[in-house]
């Protein structure tokens, strides 16, 4: 059998609904380093000056820190699934 056989359902693997396997270290790595992420963004409250093309708006750093890790995390999942 190659390991694109469909079993179970339709899903490949043999996994019934979908569910994943245990904590991997890469896992754990990445929900360590979102963890570290956001205490950082939240870290940040003083307000800050930002140029936007061409207004200037004035708004807490981690409002600004998380709508650009938001915005990377879209374009990051965006380009996994396509790569698929």
């Amino acid at each position: 059998m190659s390991p694109k056989t469909y079993e179970s359902g339709g899903k490949a693997g043999g996994r019934a609904g979908g569910a994943r396997g245990p904590l991997t270290p890469t896992r754990v790595a990445v929900g360590a380093l979102a963890l570290l992420a956001l205490i950082f963004i939240f870290e940040n409250t003083r307000a800050t000056k930002i140029r936007l093309l061409i207004p200037e708006v004035t708004m807490p750093l981690w409002m600004a820190l998380l709508a650009t890790a938001a915005i990377g995390a879209l374009c990051g999942a965006y380009f996994m699934r396509r790569r698929r």
